[in-house]
């Protein structure tokens, strides 16, 4: 618009004078000058004359504005179209980009793009989250159900045996519950954490001494070494990661050796966790944390103990990673800020 309004000033200025200077030049005689004040009146050739820069002017407005709207109409038409198309639930329409646009135009299409794009991300994420918590869901109930309706037929007699049966799925569907609500917490930017100075041995024998039995009876010689030194962070957090990382290579790892260690470096916190193998594929590794996803041979578990580690990790300051161990295996190290 700059320039449009600019061609025509000048149009209009350099064009009187390039007039006067060539009527001049031509007939001097009739060019009016101070000798005829009253003559103030235009005479037919500066009407003419300027009737003509009228239309040139116009014209030449004409052209730029078709040409500067081209781009930026054209954007805006594409943009409100999608919309439409988006409020009617397409959330795989795009707008048409234009090479041609440039500036705030060619910036609102490709921030539509972007929101659209992570629309229908978010949209095939909640129904592949819906399907997958139905799926999880539906084991454990389905299980209760059955016995439930057992016992209440009398196809199955109350033992105590059968009840620790029951708790066990009910322990396990309480589990899930609560993964679920801290991934969604965590999704949020609502997990909230409860940070103190912890001893970190303390918490690392708290967890062994829990899920010890049950490694030493799947063949796991678990050994600890924590540098001794209080960090901050916190503890049941803390402890709900580093049983998630053993309960998961209680499930996925071949017996043998399992190293937990803590170690203070350069200002942060590792907590590593170490199996003998068989390792995590390298296709599967950048997607070993996400929710649901799970080794191609081992169908059991929810698939959602790495993401819980990965968003206390993330709710802390740090990360967690994944990486081959020192022991022929996988090696998960969590680690935060201090």
């Amino acid at each position: 618009m700059v320039a449009l309004a600019l061609v025509t000033t000048l149009l209009a200025l350099l064009g009187s004078y390039a007039f006067y200077t060539v009527w001049f030049l031509l007939s001097p005689n009739s060019f009016p000058g101070p000798d005829n004040p009253d003559n103030w009146l235009p005479t037919p050739l500066e009407w003419g004359w300027m009737a003509l820069t009228v239309v040139v002017a116009l014209g030449a407005a004409i052209s730029f504005a078709l040409k500067l709207s081209k781009p930026i109409v054209g954007p805006l038409n594409a943009v409100a179209e999608s919309l439409r198309q988006v409020a009617q639930g397409n959330l795989s329409v795009r707008a048409e980009f234009d090479w041609q646009s440039r500036g705030e135009a060619a910036q609102l299409v490709h921030d539509f793009n972007v929101m659209a794009e992570r629309l229908e991300r978010m949209d095939h994420e909640r129904r592949f989250w819906n399907a997958a918590i139905a799926h999880e869901l539906r084991t454990p109930v389905t299980v209760l159900r059955g016995r439930l309706q057992g016992l209440t037929e009398g196809v199955f007699e109350p033992a105590p045996a059968l009840f620790r049966s029951l708790l066990t799925q009910v322990e396990g569907l309480g589990r899930l519950i609560e993964d679920l609500r801290l991934l969604g917490l965590a999704e949020n930017g609502r997990l909230e954490l409860r940070q103190e100075l912890a001893d970190l041995e303390t918490e690392v024998t708290a967890v062994v001494r829990a899920i010890g039995p049950s490694l030493q009876e799947a063949g796991f010689a678990v050994s600890c070494h924590v540098d001794a030194q209080q960090v901050l962070c916190d503890p049941v957090r803390m402890r709900q990661g580093l049983l998630a990382l053993l309960e998961n290579a209680l499930r996925h790892a071949v017996p043998g050796p399992l190293h937990i260690q803590v170690r203070i470096l350069e200002g942060s916190c590792h907590l590593l966790v170490e199996d003998c193998g068989p390792g995590v594929p390298e296709p599967l590794v950048a997607q070993i944390f996400e929710a649901f996803q799970r080794g191609a041979s081992h169908g059991h578990g929810s698939g959602l103990g790495l993401a819980v580690v990965q968003a206390i990790a993330r709710a802390h300051g740090g990360d967690v990673i994944c990486r081959p161990s020192t022991l022929g295996g996988t090696a998960f190290d969590l680690h935060w800020p201090i």
